[in-house]
């Protein structure tokens, strides 16, 4: 994990940071995931962020000891480590909404577009606009968590099976 902070407060890519360090992206991948990483590898990784080879080889160690991160989530959720781990989760989500938000825009443009200019008495776009948008629609919901089944459903939910008062 310390690899993938210190690679994002950088603000590259893991194509990025593989080319400086020569290694292969897959293995970025792979050490970020927190899997094995070998002495090799952590001094590339040290050289090109310009830090001692000891403290990432530590975080290493750490790291393949620890649980996954869903694991550690949900066995001590206050822990900070898993802040970062949910925060990353949820940009990660909140960028996929906005890439399919900038394809509906797109999509559904030009085939406005081509619909007026070759059969303008008949607006056919309007039912593929209507039906991606409820897709879109439900996407956006379920990342700013909006409708009735939201964190604080879930929440109460857990609590009454678990038997336990809110």
């Amino acid at each position: 994990m310390l690899v993938q902070k210190l690679r994002l407060q950088k603000g590259w890519s893991q194509q990025q940071l593989a080319d400086l360090s020569g290694l292969s992206a897959r293995t970025i991948q792979r050490i970020e995931q927190g899997q094995g990483a070998s002495v090799e590898s952590l001094k590339s990784l040290a050289a090109v962020f310009e830090i001692d080879f000891s403290s990432l080889k530590a975080s290493a160690m750490h790291t393949s000891t620890e649980h996954t991160p869903a694991e550690t989530t949900t066995m001590n959720p206050q822990h900070p480590h898993n802040d970062e781990v949910l925060a990353l989760q949820h940009v990660r989500k909140l960028k996929g909404f906005y890439r399919h938000l900038l394809q509906y825009v797109l999509v559904v443009g030009a085939l406005a577009l081509f619909n007026l200019w070759k059969r303008p008495e008949h607006l056919w776009f309007l039912w593929v606009a209507l039906g991606w948008g409820l897709g879109l629609l439900m996407h956006a919901s379920r990342i700013f968590d909006w409708g009735p089944f939201g964190p604080a459903w879930e929440k109460a939910q857990v609590e009454k099976r678990l038997g336990r008062k809110l």
